[in-house]
Order: structure tokens, then sequence, then C-alpha cells
């Protein structure tokens, strides 16, 4: 065989780190970007530009090792992949079942445009500009902020419009 003699008991199932800190690893890099997440706001989760996509790709390779550690095994791969699902299940029944949790890990939409106003501490609260909110305006079809009655940031970062009624103005 050429590069030398492959190992002979080497079970690709069979994780290199323990079990139990394979849970860990992948339970405290879960957390930290569930935080990590919570903190940059809900203008990085729904406005995913070219270079939001290179962070994001960036952060999950620089967290890959952090989650496997020196184990390449598929057993352990599973097992990470596995604690993730479990963890994020865990904390969408929690978020469903307690709101209090629900108002600390998620969003609350923020108001934007209220009457036809610009809402310009809103906007720099959650660091959009006028020129992205006025985009995200016309992929509704709205021409004119006067058109609006509110106009909110939502959890996820989309932007949603409720538009006037004619007797609204």
């Amino acid at each position: 065989m050429l590069g030398g003699e492959a190992p002979t008991n080497v079970n690709i199932l069979v994780p290199d780190i323990s079990i139990a800190e394979k849970i860990t690893r992948s339970v405290a890099v879960y957390g930290f970007l569930l935080v990590a997440f919570r903190i940059c706001g809900k203008r990085q989760l729904g406005q995913l530009t070219a270079f939001d996509l290179v962070v994001l790709l960036i952060i999950s390779n620089v967290v890959q090792n952090a989650v496997i550690g020196n184990d390449n095994s598929l057993g352990g791969g599973l097992i990470g992949a596995t604690t993730i699902l479990i963890l994020n299940t865990a904390v969408a029944w929690v978020t469903f079942r307690f709101k209090r949790v629900d108002r600390t890990v998620e969003h609350s939409p923020t108001v934007l445009v209220k009457h036809g106003r610009l809402l310009r501490a809103n906007l720099r609260r959650e660091c959009l500009g006028p020129r992205d909110l006025r985009a995200a305006l016309r992929h509704h079809g709205v021409a004119s902020l006067r058109d609006i009655r509110y106009a909110f940031l939502e959890e996820d970062g989309r932007v949603s419009v409720i538009m006037r009624r004619p007797a609204d103005e």
C-alpha cells in the first residue's frame, strides 16, 4: 500500500474522544452560537448578503473543530449532530412553552414605520439604513411611506408591512 500501512484496528463508528466530551463540546458551541446570533440582531438573520454568507461559512468552519475536537470518526460526527438537533428541539419546546424564555431567546418585532413616518431611532437600534428599508418596502410594492400604516422588522429579520386603507388617509 502506498504511503504506509493502514491502521488495522480503526473503527470509523467509534469516536476518538469520549461521548461525554463530544456532547459537552456540542452543547457549548450551540449555546455560544445561540447567544451570539441573539446579540447580533435580527438584520443578520433576514438579510443574508454575500458578506454575511462568507461570515457564516467561516464561523461554521471555525466551530467545527470545537465540536469534533481531534475526532474525525463517523460516530463522533453523528453524536455531535444528534446533540445539536436535540438541543435545538429542546430550545424550540422551551421557548414555545415558556414565554419569558421565548422573549429572552427570540427577538420581538420592531416598528420601523408608524402611520407613514419613519422611526429613525428604531432603524438605528436595528442597524438598518433607510436605503435597506426602502428596498425591503419595494419588495412589498410600496412606493411611498405615506401608504404605510405600520412596517415591522420581524423576529426572523424580514420586513412586514400593513398598508393604510383609503379611509385612514
